[in-house]
């Protein structure tokens, strides 16, 4: 079994993103607008996947997003179903989405994405 962390460090366009394997969470941090988001979020996805089939335990996504572009928002539904699905065969998944108050936008599309989850989803918003 791999117990591969991934590690993808902040740039002007893209989050910082930490997938820790030993506390089973994936925390992206900062503003998405990547020319390419299949790039930037392919081994996020590849990771996960491989985490849901491997560890078979908890996954906890921790998202402090400033900005996201459309294909940021794609990416980031995919890795959301991929995370409903392991829910509704029993796999504990939560998530939390802390965003800056005054940034309403952000705020109502936590919500928007919330919609969608059957597990826990915290938005918190920071004042």
């Amino acid at each position: 079994m791999t117990t591969d962390n991934l590690n993808i460090s902040e740039t002007s366009s893209t989050p910082a993103i930490q997938a820790n394997w030993e506390d089973g969470t994936v925390h992206m941090q900062g503003d998405s607008y990547p020319e390419n988001s299949f790039e930037l979020f392919q081994p996020v996805i590849d990771w996960v996947e491989r985490f849901l089939r491997e560890a078979k335990r908890p996954l906890r996504l921790e998202l402090d997003l400033l900005y996201l572009n459309t294909s940021s928002i794609r990416a980031l539904m995919d890795i959301l179903d991929m995370l409903e699905e392991a829910h509704t065969r029993g796999t504990g998944i939560s998530a939390v989405w802390r965003y800056d108050a005054a940034n309403e936008r952000v705020g109502q599309l936590a919500e928007e994405f919330k919609e969608d989850c059957t597990f826990p989803f915290e938005i918190t918003a920071r004042t």
